[in-house]
């Protein structure tokens, strides 16, 4: 409080330099973090693109503009604070205010828990699916920002959200064994960009809507950037054969994971043979790589296969990628696969951070 009674509480140490404590502060806040994110929306636009999608659902003209609700939802959920009824005690927070467009001071508070429920009711299909466009078209104005790229890499990934309650959509799901929403992702593998994510039940298989939406990114990109080149890379997950036909037909490059079956662990009995002995001799963990055809039941023809066969002090370990990459060597190939890795890990920043 600035009209604290308290004065100044002054500290002899052994350093040269006093130590003071003062309690005339005013108002304060902890997020200071807020200022960078106001200053990276206002570069991007992000808030004002979502904020034009949402319908307006109020008769009468509201005292907060849909910018400024969704500025505030934005923050607040950046800086930890997901649940609605947080923004009855943050909508006087004074740098909050200021982000969105209100004097800290005297300025009016910010909108509370029951305006934030009536907005995120109003969010219908329609309201969704045109968030969703608005994102990709970030998304292509920062990956031009330097011209247009000659390639862009598309790393799909599915991801568990848990649930805690009696959530709409929400399932137990066997491999993950709790209750979940299921979310797709897209990121550009080489930026790090964002370029989708679709929310989906909890019970829904990895590959889902996997080829719906790889067609409208297709199409975005194509338009915006004719000659570009689309490669695709995925976990074993999206193994399914829509998905091959698709980026076949489409001149798209795919790298996809396999799960192991008893017919691909007859084609790399060979080399994890190889590798078996290898280790005996070497007391070294020992890594090898190859490559084969392999034609499913469920599939019209044949496809390259790379598999790695590995040897270690904790036993063997086979891996299966299907590939329509041109490069020759299997292990270059596998390595390109496992770097796909690195999408796990912004998953993890939005889980942790956002």
């Amino acid at each position: 409080m600035d009209d604290c009674a308290t004065q100044k509480m002054r500290f002899e140490t052994e350093a040269a330099l006093a130590l003071e404590a003062t309690f005339d502060g005013g108002r304060i806040t902890s997020d200071a973090g807020l200022v960078w994110l106001a200053k990276m929306d206002e570069q991007l636009g992000l808030c004002q693109a979502i904020s034009e999608c949402v319908p307006e659902w109020r008769k009468k003209k509201g005292r907060h503009s849909l910018a400024s609700l969704i500025r505030q939802r934005v923050f607040q959920i950046a800086c930890g604070y997901e649940d609605q009824n947080d923004s009855n005690s943050l909508r006087e927070d004074p740098l909050l205010k200021m982000v969105c467009g209100s004097l800290p001071q005297s300025g009016a508070d910010l909108a509370s828990q029951p305006t934030f429920s009536r907005l995120e009711n109003a969010a219908d299909v329609r309201c969704c699916y045109q968030i969703a466009g608005a994102l990709f078209e970030l998304y292509l104005n920062e990956r031009g920002k330097e011209g247009a790229p000659k390639k862009v890499l598309l790393d799909f990934d599915a991801t568990a959200d848990p649930t805690h309650g009696e959530q709409e959509g929400s399932y137990y799901h066997g491999y993950y064994q709790q209750h979940i929403y299921h979310p797709l992702v897209v990121f550009d593998g080489d930026s790090g960009h964002l370029i989708g994510a679709l929310l989906r039940a909890g019970n829904t298989h990895a590959s889902n809507s996997s080829v719906a939406l790889l067609k409208r990114i297709v199409g975005g990109l194509r338009d915006r950037w004719p000659e570009v080149a689309i490669e695709l890379r995925a976990d074993a997950g999206f193994a399914v054969p829509a998905l091959y036909d698709y980026c076949e037909a489409e001149g798209i490059t795919y790298t996809v994971g396999l799960v192991t079956n008893p017919r691909l662990e007859e084609m790399a009995c060979d080399l994890l043979d190889e590798a078996q002995e290898r280790y005996k001799s070497e007391a070294e963990k020992v890594k090898l790589f190859r490559e084969g055809l392999y034609q499913a039941g469920s599939w019209e023809h044949s496809r390259r296969v790379i598999y790695k066969a590995e040897a270690m002090e904790k036993g063997t370990n086979t891996r299966f990628v299907l590939t329509t990459r041109r490069s020759t060597d299997p292990k270059e190939l596998y390595e390109f696969y496992a770097r796909r890795g690195e999408s796990e890990n912004w998953i993890k920043d939005f889980k942790v951070h956002m």
